[in-house]
């Protein structure tokens, strides 16, 4: 069945970060996967968190930080990076901000993703 998604819906967050989801629990009842596109403002962080997902992100201009036992990994423009599932990681933005896309597996919700 192919079902058309008209846009996405915008997910209140706090500090000045966008989360339009275009595939998942909110935009399209799916919580298998998620599909967002993220826009986080210069300096921009979120507590720790232990997701029960995989996330996988894409960025597309800025810098996104992630921080994690072994230290902090810098993801550029035009680079990805991998988290699994019960890893403690903490994500931030570079001093431009950050734009990218996030894909999570089984879908993102409030109480999988295991903030502090």
């Amino acid at each position: 069945m192919v079902r058309k998604i008209e846009g996405p819906a915008r997910i209140p967050v706090p500090g000045g970060k966008l989360i339009d989801e275009h595939i998942g629990r909110v935009s399209s009842g799916d919580d298998g996967i998620s599909i967002a596109h993220m826009t986080a403002p210069p300096g921009w962080e979120e507590p720790p968190q232990r997701p029960q997902f995989t996330e996988y992100t894409v960025v597309l201009r800025g810098m996104v930080m992630v921080e994690h036992a072994e230290g902090t990994t810098e993801v550029a423009a035009g680079q990805s990076v991998v988290t699994s599932p019960g890893e403690k990681v903490r994500y931030s933005a570079g001093p431009e901000g950050a734009e990218y896309i996030a894909v999570c597996l089984p879908a993102f919700s409030a109480e999988s993703a295991g903030r502090d």
